[in-house]
């Protein structure tokens, strides 16, 4: 086994909030951060007691909330002029309270004629996200980021290489997804107006690590209006490299959201290298964690795992991790890496795709392989990221290629039976 990538430097920001539930260098909110202006107050970051409260702090009436509410979430208004069921002489004022802009698009692409769109984002302290809305017949997912880089340090991964900005807040987290769905609602995306039908947390970062809100975006987006989006709890997935004790907070929400584990390896030896938290939770504490997830919530976990030739691809790793997950409320998404240029990683040659889907299926492991979706707009995983400038850098994303949200299944031998969206309903 190769020698790891150096590690990307600690997190900013100081200790987490929970030492006891993220490992050192990761931040647990966006109020750790340190030389960042904070995002101001929006609608979005409060639950709806708050939002009357904040509302009635201006000399309005209470219910004036859930009509601001209403016009964010359910009819998807951003200019105050269009708020009609407000008085003429408030709308302003409540919007500039409350409505605040957090995110300016710097640059969008679109690619599969327009049902492809990738969004980079710039927030008021200048960091970058970026997010991405997929149009297929009967759904639309929205792939949204958590964090500004990423402080996992996963070798193969550009924004792990980065190193982390900061975390985002919740109404950062919520607003990429507003805007996809207003998009849609307004017929700007090929196919007739529509709506989001499923979000992933596999953009930027590592959700379990902004914990406070991702939660709270996760609950902002499946509350119906006037208090959230009203999108399926069931759409929604979260994705985590493993951080076991946040696994178990997560269990006991009250989500019936997807888990997603990144585990891209089925044994210890790879695992550390390719995902260094993995020296923290070993991969059994993994899993055990995801099967009571899965115990708990009565969801079906998704293994992701990234194949990178002669590196996790053998048929010993196959055969282990079908033993690993034989009888499992579990379905691996099988995902060829895309290498950026320079990296001594690269995908498995489809020969060896084959034959490890193949293993897991005798296993009676259910499996998926997808191909990437967006190589024309460089929105492939591994194909684009942001330096600190905000200039655009081709060879890089800001996308974790372990998740690779920017794809569609594709059908070998071994997955015939695994027809139709894969475990994340994408």
């Amino acid at each position: 086994m190769p020698s790891p990538h150096p590690s990307s430097p600690p997190a900013p920001g100081g200790a987490a909030r929970d030492p006891a539930a993220l490992p050192p260098g990761i931040t647990g909110g966006p109020d750790g951060r340190a030389g960042r202006v904070r995002p101001p107050r929006h609608l979005a970051d409060l639950g709806l007691p708050e939002r009357r409260a904040a509302v009635a702090e201006l000399g309005q009436q209470p219910f004036r909330a859930d009509q601001l509410s209403r016009q964010y979430f359910a009819r998807l208004a951003d200019d105050p002029a269009e708020m009609t069921d407000l008085p003429r002489s408030s709308r302003q004022e409540l919007a500039d309270a409350l409505l605040p802009r957090l995110l300016t698009a710097e640059r969008e692409l679109a690619c599969d004629g327009g049902t492809t769109r990738k969004t980079l984002w710039r927030t008021v302290d200048r960091a970058y996200v970026e997010s991405v809305l997929m149009r297929y017949p009967g759904r639309v997912t929205m792939c949204v980021s958590s964090q500004a880089g990423c402080g996992m340090a996963c070798p193969f991964c550009a924004t792990g290489q980065a190193g982390l900005t900061r975390s985002l807040s919740t109404a950062e987290i919520v607003e990429q997804v507003v805007a996809g769905a207003r998009a849609l609602a307004r017929g700007q995306v090929p196919g007739g107006p529509g709506r989001v039908s499923n979000v992933v947390f596999m953009g930027m970062g590592e959700p379990l690590a902004n914990y406070r809100s991702v939660i709270q975006a996760v609950r902002r987006i499946t509350e119906p209006a006037p208090a959230g989006l009203g999108i399926s709890a069931r759409g929604v997935t979260v994705s985590t490299v493993g951080l076991v004790p946040a696994i178990g907070r997560l269990a006991a929400e009250g989500l019936p959201v997807t888990l997603a584990v990144s585990l891209h390896a089925p044994d210890d030896a790879a695992r550390d290298e390719l995902v260094p938290v993995n020296r923290r939770w070993k991969v059994a504490e993994v899993l055990d964690a995801a099967w009571r997830y899965a115990g708990v919530t009565g969801r079906r976990v998704s293994i992701e795992y990234a194949l990178i030739r002669d590196v996790n691809d053998q048929a010993w790793r196959a055969d282990l991790l079908g033993r690993l997950l034989a009888g499992r409320l579990a379905h691996v998404n099988l995902i060829p890496l895309n290498p950026t240029p320079g990296s001594r990683w690269t995908a498995s040659r489809p020969a060896a795709q084959e034959e490890f889907a193949a293993r897991l299926e005798a296993h009676g492991v259910p499996v998926t392989v997808r191909d990437t979706r967006g190589r024309e707009i460089d929105g492939a995983c591994g194909q684009l990221a942001v330096s600190s400038g905000g200039s655009i850098v081709r060879g890089a994303t800001p996308l974790d290629p372990a998740n690779n949200p920017i794809a569609v299944l594709a059908e070998t031998p071994a997955t015939r039976r695994a027809r139709g969206p894969d475990s994340l309903g994408r």
